[in-house]
Formats: C-alpha cells, sequence, structure tokens
C-alpha cells in the first residue's frame, strides 16, 4: 500500500453512523496508501462507536439494525485541520447530535474554507447546513433532507429514475463538496474522492471481476472490496447458484464482542448482478468468494465448486477472504499454496494442502490472493489490484 505523495484524510465518526458509510471509505482510503484518523467529540483513542444498518425490511421507512463496533484510531482534541487533504462525515443518527456541536462545525467550517474536499453522505449533510455551507451549492442527500437543504438556501438535486436502494450511484459535486444519497453510490463516491484528492488510476487493461456469494456471506468482506473495485473502473458482478438477477441476498456481520468466537448479526443486503446461466469463466479476470456462512453453503453446491475449479485451470486471479477459504480448499486451489487464514480456517487451509503464513494477514502466491477476514481488507485490495494491474497514485 502506498502512494507518491503521502494523502491523509479524516472521518468525524459518532453512535450509530452507517456502517457502510464509515467502513468503506477506512479501508479503501488505507488500501491505497492515505493515513486515516478517526474521532469522535466525546471519545478516545481505542474507544469504539455503535454502527447502524441501514436496510429496506419492506415497511414504509427503512429499518435501523445493529452493526458493527468501530474502533476510533485518533483523538478529537487534536485535530489539525491542515494535516488533512479530505474530510468524511458518514450518514447516521449521530449526525443530528453534532449538528449542534461548536466543536465539529469549528472543523468542518475550517476544511471548507480550505477548500478541501469533504464528503457527505443520506444525513450528514445536515452538519454542513448548520455550520452556514450549503447556501448557493448544488446538494443530494436522504430525501428528507431536501427541507434543510432548501431552507439554508441550498439547491436541491435528486438523481433520476431511482426505484430501489439499489438504484442509486451518483456522487454529486459542487466545489469542494460531495454528496450523496447513501452507502449504494460507494463506487462513485470513491472515484469522485479520489479525483478530487489529485488521484490518478492506472490500469494495463480493462478488468471483470465476478463475485461468488450467498445468503449470509460476510457484509463487510464482500461490500468493502466489490466497491473499491468498481471505484478503479471494473466491471464487477455478483452471482450465486440459486438466484436470479435483480434478487437479494441477506449478509450477515461478524463482530468481536468479547465472546470466544466472533458474534453475527444481521446485514445489509446485497442485489445479484447476473444471472448463473449467463455466467462464463471466459468473461471475467478474477473470481473473488468473501466470507462469512455463505461458503459453508456453496461448497455443498456441485456448479459453485465447478466453476471454482474453471477459474484455477483458466489461470484465473482467485481470491478468498476468511471462510471464502472453505470453498477454495474443496476446489483444490489451495494446494501447494501460501495462504493467510484466520484460526476459524487453519484447519481447512491445511487439509486443502496449503502452506499457512501464520503472522501475516493477507498473501499473494501466483495469481491467489487469501486474507484472514474482514480487518484485512486493506491489505487484500492493495494485493488484488496489484495482480489485476490497477494501482493509483497521488500528485
Amino acid at each position: 500500500m502506498g502512494s507518491v505523495v503521502e494523502k491523509s484524510a479524516l472521518i468525524i465518526c459518532g453512535d450509530y453512523m452507517e456502517d457502510f458509510e464509515v467502513m468503506v471509505p477506512f479501508q479503501v482510503l488505507q488500501a491505497f496508501g492515505v493515513r486515516v484518523d478517526c474521532v469522535s467529540p466525546t471519545k478516545l483513542p481505542g474507544q469504539k462507536c455503535f454502527t447502524a444498518i441501514h436496510v429496506s425490511l419492506g415497511f414504509e421507512h427503512y429499518s435501523e439494525l445493529p452493526g458493527h463496533l468501530f474502533t476510533l484510531n485518533s483523538n478529537f482534541n487534536e485535530v489539525e485541520v491542515g494535516c488533512y487533504d479530505a474530510l468524511v462525515i458518514p450518514g447516521g443518527r449521530f449526525s443530528e447530535l453534532f449538528s449542534v456541536d461548536e466543536r465539529v462545525l469549528s472543523i468542518v467550517k475550517a476544511f471548507a474554507e480550505a477548500g478541501k474536499p469533504i464528503v457527505t453522505t443520506c444525513h450528514s449533510q445536515l452538519i454542513l447546513a448548520a455550520a452556514g455551507l450549503l447556501k448557493g451549492k448544488k446538494c443530494t442527500a436522504f430525501a428528507s433532507m431536501k427541507p434543510v437543504i432548501e431552507l439554508v438556501g441550498g439547491i436541491w438535486w435528486e438523481q433520476p429514475g431511482i426505484t430501489s436502494p439499489f438504484d442509486i450511484t451518483a456522487c454529486l459535486k459542487d466545489g469542494n463538496i460531495l454528496s450523496s444519497i447513501g452507502w449504494p453510490a460507494h463506487a462513485e463516491i470513491l472515484k469522485t474522492l479520489f479525483e478530487s484528492m489529485g488521484a490518478r488510476i492506472h490500469t494495463t487493461k480493462a478488468n471483470s471481476v465476478l463475485f461468488l456469494c450467498g445468503d449470509y456471506v460476510e457484509d463487510y468482506e464482500f461490500n468493502v472490496p466489490f466497491r473499491a473495485l468498481q471505484a478503479l473502473g471494473c466491471k464487477v458482478d455478483a452471482v450465486t447458484p440459486s438466484k436470479k438477477k435483480g434478487e437479494t441476498c441477506v449478509t450477515a456481520i461478524h463482530d468481536d464482542e468479547g465472546a470466544q468466537a466472533f458474534s453475527e448479526k444481521r446485514g445489509h443486503n446485497l442485489v445479484i448482478t447476473a444471472n448463473w446461466s449467463d455466467v462464463s469463466v471466459y468473461d471475467y479476470d478474477c473470481l473473488v468468494v468473501p466470507g462469512g456462512r455463505s461458503p459453508e453453503l456453496l461448497v455443498m453446491n456441485d456448479k459453485a465448486v465447478t466453476l471454482v475449479k474453471e477459474f484455477a485451470e483458466r489461470n484465473r486471479v482467485i481470491a478468498g477472504v476468511g471462510q471464502g477459504q472453505w470453498l477454495l480448499a474443496a476446489a483444490g486451489v489451495l494446494k501447494g499454496k501460501r495462504c493467510a487464514s484466520g484460526d476459524g480456517m487453519k484447519v481447512m487451509v491445511k487439509m486443502g494442502g496449503g502452506e499457512l503464513e501464520e503472522s501475516k494477514g493477507c498473501v499473494s502466491d501466483g495469481k491467489l490472493v487469501t486474507a484472514v477476514g474482514w480487518p484485512a481488507l486493506p491489505y487484500f485490495i492493495s494485493h488484488l489490484s496489484k495482480l489485476l494491474g490497477l494501482s493509483l497514485s497521488f500528485e
């Protein structure tokens, strides 16, 4: 992970911020060498913030479910705006509380005065409104923010043609203000943020990547690399043997809450983007198998195991995270390969003929990339990008 010019970003965090809207920029920016400091005005480094999952469960309004616990890594009271190149404010209910916190507003105003990029999603545009930064600015947000934006003199913009959350793709830029409805648009948010920070994306060819998943795939392990690769210009599809294009899979949140094993909670929904019958190995350069409990389901499906074998036979890049190595072992992909593995998959890796690299969170061996789990995703994205001939530099 690295860049020609060292860059840094600040994320202002708070309890019940949207889970994806903090973790996706946090991990993807790190994958390309950006230092990311995460702070909250009433908490210290090492303390945690509660996050929230915002997902449609068939009611009139979206549901809010408990997400991961997010660990802060820097001190709010020591923030120096001059040390950062960008500011990210995730969406979520915490933004209501922080919109009347003068310490938060002071930092946000300082970023604006310096002309540095400020990313807001979903509800965090409320903080921009409270800071007096939206007058005459085009801005988008969750629809409930429209009257707020207009009351402070902002110009409301709404992406046309949205019929479901998965249609949300736009990130609107007006000067240094970057705004979006929410996490489904992360590919465009990341791309626009990279450009605003002076980044250039380098690629040796167009890449197509296939994610093989199923119900209870690990939330971060699917979404973070999926959005990162989209932001780099890859064509990215998600497929599962038992569902059609447009149907959804439920994801799982696995988190360290002090028990012997990670806890599991329901995560976001993801949308399947390709029909199984239409998938051909010849159309893709890479196969990614995220973890969670979906690999346990897929390993019992001969079609899924065969697909992994076909990618290996045609010398395509294959990547597995966490429990995803269960499926890779069953397909014979790990034999003789150096692998990174969490404790839960070490026996599986050994039985599959892999060689454990005990001290590493992510390992590349030939065209195979393995990672211990979602905490190692910055390294996983970095390794995978290099194998696909993708890189990013800042000027």
